[in-house]
């Protein structure tokens, strides 16, 4: 096991690494449906008890925790965690987690709060560009001496700003035992999963099984395509990673200022497969939620579900056995993709707020460390997360046992090339929404493919130099001071220059003056 955790923490370094090339964006990324009633109402009733004891401790001079939480699917937890804490220390921690989609838009509101959040989550360099001058430096914690490589650190110079807290990895979910009826159909084309390594095989497998539904008890090959703000983020975002990634790799470049859509045609073959071959007719897809998607796959009603290891959460329990779930990656019809592995990274880095008291700060840190050291927290970070986390201190009684994790070992121990989080180089959410409502448009019918290009290549110079253009200014400003000192300088340098050689002549002609003066005398 622990070589295993070892081999998916490699990817992920060579994954962090493009990424860091990459680079990320300030915009909300998704990587969660949104929370159940009865995770909100446990929460809302956490941040009760943690406002009156936030109030508590301001009045000792106690230190605090404030933690804005990324992913909903784990706000129960974190809500667990936090209680546990706070009973045995005594230190009240807030634990918040913002609804899917709404991660950036939420950060921003709490940070002009009096009570802002004392620890908070950027995805990426970008992200943490905006962010720079909230994060303190992390470079003498406990947590920071605890992470395994740089590879998951963000810096700014020397400092310290983020440390990511989990590397995750997503793909085609499938059921394995769904797959294996499809695959003794008389007719089936494709007979075992070793064959089912490209498009081309991933399109005959989904039209089979939606040719069989019945036959099979599904109601399509994939779930839903939902496009509510729970759900959408899987084809806008992360389905949308696939052309940036094969155009960054074919172009040998990280991140760009525009975009060429070299690979938009694939885009559009698998997601045209998500939305022909499904459980639902693609003019409901609207109104259909990340938990839609999510039931019918845990039900046994889809075979594939484009997701990743943290939904596995989701699904467990239901009527797919822990030993029926598997991940495939995403195939888009690329050449050699036969050697494509799955998509990982993180989108998860720790910050904490400088801009808090000395005692919060403290608390913080001591919280965080608490969190990747202690029994309980490696225990719910490892067991009830399903996290695969970055730190020496997750030693082999505490990995992951979730079996999408199991699944992406398999791709990294058959030497798979893993798939780099490249979607965090897109500009803005608000080019995420652009690409999202062409595709909707596309998928109901009333609008065309042209659409999506123009929204996916267009909109993306278009923000880009919108979100850009302030740093543009600075650069050009730097530059112009530069300009002016250097020529300062010069002119400095060369006015010393012309005053020394005048002394000198003067000395030389005085001297000249002299000698003329003693030989007449003579």
């Amino acid at each position: 096991m622990k070589k295993k955790l070892i081999s998916v923490l490699l990817s992920a370094a060579m994954a962090t690494t493009m990424l860091a090339g990459c680079g990320s964006t300030a915009a909300d990324t998704g990587a969660a449906p949104a929370e159940t009633k009865a995770t909100e109402e446990k929460t809302e009733a956490a941040d009760t008890e943690a406002e009156t004891d936030t109030k508590e401790a301001a009045a000792t001079g106690e230190g605090k925790v404030y933690y804005l939480n990324f992913i909903p699917e784990q706000a129960d937890d974190w809500v667990d965690l936090a209680a546990e804490y706070t009973a045995e220390t005594g230190v009240p921690v807030t634990v918040v987690t913002a609804a899917s989609g709404t991660y950036e838009s939420t950060l921003k509101s709490e940070m002009a709060k009096t009570e802002a959040p004392t620890l908070f989550q950027v995805n990426g360099p970008v992200g943490l560009a905006s962010w720079k001058d909230y994060c303190y430096d992390l470079k003498d914690s406990e947590v920071y001496k605890n992470v395994l490589s740089d590879d998951y650190v963000l810096k700014d110079g020397d400092a310290v700003q983020g440390i990511a807290y989990v590397i995750e990895t997503y793909g085609l979910i499938y059921n394995k035992a769904l797959l294996n009826d499809y695959f003794a159909l008389d007719d089936a084309e494709i007979k075992s999963i070793d064959e089912l390594n490209n498009f081309e095989a991933l399109k005959k497998v989904a039209d089979g099984i939606q040719a069989h539904k019945d036959d099979l008890g599904v109601e399509g090959a994939f779930a839903s395509a939902g496009f509510d703000s729970s759900s959408d983020w899987r084809f806008k975002t992360h389905l949308a990673n696939l052309p940036l990634y094969y155009e960054y790799k074919a172009d040998g470049i990280t991140s760009s200022p525009a975009i060429k859509g070299t690979y938009l045609d694939n885009y559009k073959q698998i997601f045209d497969l998500y939305i022909t071959d499904s459980t639902c007719e693609p003019t409901v897809l609207s109104s259909k939620t990340g938990e839609d998607a999510a039931s019918e796959f845990a039900l046994g009603e889809a075979v594939f579900y484009q997701n990743g290891t943290w939904a596995y959460n989701d699904i467990k329990d239901n009527e797919v056995a822990d030993e029926d779930l598997g991940m495939l990656p995403i195939y888009i019809g690329v050449e050699g993709e036969e050697n494509q592995g799955l998509c990982t990274g993180s989108e998860n880095y720790w910050c904490v707020n400088n801009k808090a008291s000395e005692a919060d700060i403290q608390a913080t840190l001591d919280f965080m460390n608490w969190v990747i050291s202690s029994d309980e927290g490696r225990t719910s970070l490892s067991q009830d997360m399903g996290f695969v986390t970055p730190f020496d201190t997750f030693t082999e009684e505490y990995q992951a046992q979730n079996p999408l994790v199991t699944a992406a070992n398999e791709y990294i121990d058959a030497g798979k090339e893993s798939v780099a989080w490249c979607f965090t180089t897109m500009p803005s959410e608000n080019w995420k929404n652009g690409v999202g409502s062409a595709l909707l448009e596309y998928a109901q019918g009333t609008g065309d493919w042209d659409a999506v290009k123009t929204a996916f290549v267009d909109g993306w110079a278009t923000e880009y130099a919108e979100q850009n253009e302030g740093a543009v200014e600075d650069a050009t400003e730097a530059a112009s001071e530069a300009d002016t000192e250097a020529a300062s300088e010069a002119d400095t340098e060369a006015a010393s220059e012309a005053d020394t050689e005048a002394a000198s002549e003067a000395d030389t002609e005085a001297a000249e003056t002299e000698t003329e003066t003693a030989t007449e005398a003579a």
